[in-house]
């Protein structure tokens, strides 16, 4: 299994490679050459496994360069007992006929993000020995607040790394930045930025394709490489997870081998749903997949009309890791879509980089709409949303719920009522306020986060999980801001270099 590049497709690298540089070089994203394929019989040996065989065999047809027993290591380290709430990994629960939620925030940090940051670590030690076995790897992470977190849970104290996580000053919630500002481990920088996730990200990418700050870092036997998904390592992951879940709905009776279950995913950054989009294209019978958005709607714009537009104005929400105008996973999906025509990509690229738009053509638009729904809502929906839940007898965090009001929107509008598996990407505690106003009539003005998080558990009975209880009282360790120009001044000081 070979990778290639977005932007240049004569590179041809193996997935080592394209772990550990994280982005090519020439500014594009790594994709796979082709994508591998399964069959009814592969999904049925999958059914009666643990999650950890079952993404054992699921990234060993990715991973071709690694070793059984790389793979195998890098697994098991990651899921291992005691890492994550639940036996299942990501459990599938039913909370109404055909509506069924993948639990993916059961890890560490209590976000989905672990599903894949718990195994990057292990991915890019191991790629790092294959590839560029005598340097430090400086992670470069931006965050709109779940990424952060588990990035740095991930990369604390691992040999031969480096982490820095820059995220936007007022753009992520108390207890996601109170998360990052506590992070133990001494190879951990974290810095706010004067500016949204966008300008983090954009930021980070600039950093990433500099040929001068690259030679500095080769001068000090260093080189970059990321934990955002724009790093295959990341991405691959995901992929496991709704494989693992249509194993599961199987197991559970929802469906059988064979019938199709729609995706709904609250998305900002577009991995997300991306990785539905490759285990749809690998074989399982994924029928619709539905994106979800906030009131930052570029997503559901784009994937209806054709017309990516970042031009628009800014929202920060109460689901703050889906406040992006800049979609960088997106540029995978075209690649596809576009018959892997990488003078095409880059030209839309440049145009979005200098004109902040642009839009694909005819047979491209096609194919994104007979592949994909969408739709948004806002703070007011979102709310409502978390309280009709809750009633029912489930507590949705913010971001799923804003992917369970699009999904139930789509079911009034085209009756389709194919089984269904909703991503849920946080647990509720990690925006308390925003839950807990849904859930109550008080007045909260005024009140500190964990007297917020003590009124949840009292009102709701569900418990806070501990990593998260235990931030009480804890002094931010990381309290530097700088200027969205000055990030890499900032990577410099933090890297003493």
């Amino acid at each position: 299994m070979l990778y290639t590049s977005t932007r240049d497709k004569s590179v041809k690298v193996e997935s080592a490679y394209a772990i550990a540089q994280g982005i090519s070089k020439d500014g594009g994203l790594f994709v796979p050459t082709e994508i591998p394929q399964i069959d009814k019989s592969f999904i049925d040996s999958l059914v009666p496994l643990s999650y950890i065989e079952r993404a054992k065999k699921v990234l060993s047809l990715y991973l071709t360069d690694f070793t059984a027993e790389e793979i195998d290591m890098c697994v098991s380290g990651a899921y291992a007992d005691g890492k994550f709430s639940s036996s299942k990994v990501a459990p599938v629960k039913k909370i109404k006929e055909g509506e069924n939620i993948l639990e993916l925030w059961r890890g560490p940090t209590c976000a989905f993000k672990d599903m894949a940051l718990q195994l990057l670590p292990y991915l890019l030690t191991v790629s790092a020995k294959k590839t560029v076995a005598d340097k430090t790897i400086v992670i470069l992470v931006a965050t709109s607040g779940d990424t952060g977190k588990a990035a740095l849970e991930g990369f604390k104290d691992v040999p031969g790394t480096k982490i820095m996580v820059f995220y936007p000053e007022d753009g992520v919630s108390p207890m996601q930045k109170l998360q990052m500002t506590t992070q133990a481990g001494e190879n951990v920088a974290v810095s706010a930025i004067k500016g949204n996730f966008d300008d983090a990200q954009s930021g980070v990418k600039k950093i990433f394709t500099d040929k001068e700050v690259a030679k500095k870092l080769d001068e000090n036997r260093m080189m970059f490489s990321s934990a955002n998904s724009i790093n295959w390592g990341r991405l691959v992951p995901q992929i496991v997870y709704y494989i693992s879940a249509y194993c599961d709905m199987i197991e559970n009776g929802e469906i059988k081998n064979g019938d199709e279950m729609n995706v709904v995913v609250p998305t900002g950054n577009f991995g997300n749903i991306l990785a539905a989009y490759y285990a749809k294209k690998m074989g399982v019978p994924v029928g619709k997949l539905i994106c979800a958005s906030n009131a930052n709607n570029v997503l559901t714009d784009f994937l209806k009309t054709g017309i990516y537009d970042r031009n628009r104005k800014f929202f920060t929400t109460t689901s703050p890791s889906m406040d992006i105008l800049i979609s960088s996973n997106l540029e995978r999906l075209l690649f596809h879509l576009a018959d892997e025509n990488d003078e095409t990509i880059a030209k839309w690229m440049a145009e979005l980089s200098s004109e902040g738009k642009y839009e694909v053509t005819s047979d491209v638009k096609e194919k994104v709409l007979s592949l994909f729904d969408a739709g948004c809502c806002d703070d007011e929906e979102t709310k409502d949303t978390i309280g009709k839940t809750y009633k029912n007898g489930y507590l949705l965090d913010t971001h799923t719920a804003v992917a369970v009001k699009v999904y139930r929107d789509y079911i009034e509008r085209t009756g389709d009522n194919t089984p269904t598996v909703i991503a849920s990407t946080a647990n509720p505690y990690k925006f308390s306020a925003a839950v807990l106003s849904a859930v109550c009539d008080k007045n909260l003005d005024g009140v500190d986060e964990f007297t917020q998080v003590d009124l949840l558990r009292e009102i709701t009975g569900e418990p806070c999980p501990e990593q998260l209880a235990t931030l009480k009282g804890k002094s931010p360790r990381f309290t530097s801001c700088c200027e969205k120009e000055n990030m890499i001044d900032t990577v410099y000081a933090m890297l003493g270099i």
